[in-house]
């Protein structure tokens, strides 16, 4: 394949506890971010994500006592989304000891903030996450969805996700919501359309629940993997799914 892939386990926090939920609802109890984030660096994770899942819903910004506890837990690249709503909020974030930064909702109400911040703090430090959902009238088949996934915007997936690549982010995370925690398989069309699309490096997110769903979504396009519910309920281990990965021909970023 000659693409390196990245493991990113990623820590769903509301009220300062890492939590799970399936298609953005149902949420239970996963653990402690701090111990969660030590676990998975020593288990061999190449980034780390860290989404607060209802600071866009509740209007506040992301907990930034959290991020400033799981940082100097976080040995990898350490990307923290929610709430974050501007540069001044983005930079916050990034003093509290996160290394990148992901927005969503703010990006697509205002996407002159994506260029603020690819400006004020480069391309590598800045993720636009998109989560959508299948719509038939859209062009692509996927409308974007905003404030955690439960407004529809009426706009085309593929098309927001080639107007943020245009202001030069290096990565995009589409998280299916039809996916999200389902453990059914990533949305291989929508990240087969975006990989397609765009020059950024795409996510895989929502939807992994055995070893044969990462190896699918490598296939569609993406190059980092993110999951979340199973690495936390320990049904795919870090180590065993990257063994894997190297086992049909792909090349993981760290053994």
């Amino acid at each position: 394949m000659g693409r390196q892939v990245s493991i990113m386990p990623c820590l769903d926090m509301q009220n300062g506890r890492v939590v799970k939920g399936v298609h953005f609802i149902d949420i239970r109890d996963a653990g402690d971010p701090v111990e969660c984030a030590r676990a998975y660096c020593a288990a061999g994770a190449d980034e780390l994500a860290m989404l607060d899942i209802t600071a866009t819903v509740e209007g506040r910004q992301t907990m930034l006592d959290v991020v400033r506890r799981v940082a100097p837990a976080a040995t990898v690249p350490f990307t923290v989304g929610g709430g974050i709503r501007d540069v001044a909020s983005a930079e916050a974030v990034l003093e509290a000891g996160a290394n990148k930064v992901s927005v969503s909702s703010a990006a697509f109400r205002k996407p002159e903030v994506i260029a603020e911040m690819v400006r004020k703090f480069g391309p590598d430090r800045v993720t636009v996450a998109i989560d959508v959902d299948q719509n038939p009238k859209m062009p692509s088949g996927y409308e974007v969805y905003i404030d955690g996934g439960r407004t529809a915007t009426g706009a085309d997936a593929i098309e927001w996700a080639k107007k943020v690549d245009g202001f030069g982010v290096s990565v995009i995370l589409p998280t299916s919501k039809a996916g999200d925690g389902a453990r059914t398989g990533y949305d291989l069309p929508v990240i087969r359309a975006m990989a397609g699309a765009v020059s950024a490096q795409i996510v895989a997110s929502g939807g992994a629940g055995k070893l044969e769903h990462f190896y699918e979504a490598v296939q569609a396009g993406a190059t980092i993997l993110l999951a979340a519910s199973v690495f936390h309920f320990h049904i795919v281990d870090i180590q065993e799914l990257k063994s894997y990965l190297r086992g049909c021909g792909i090349e993981t970023r760290t053994a």
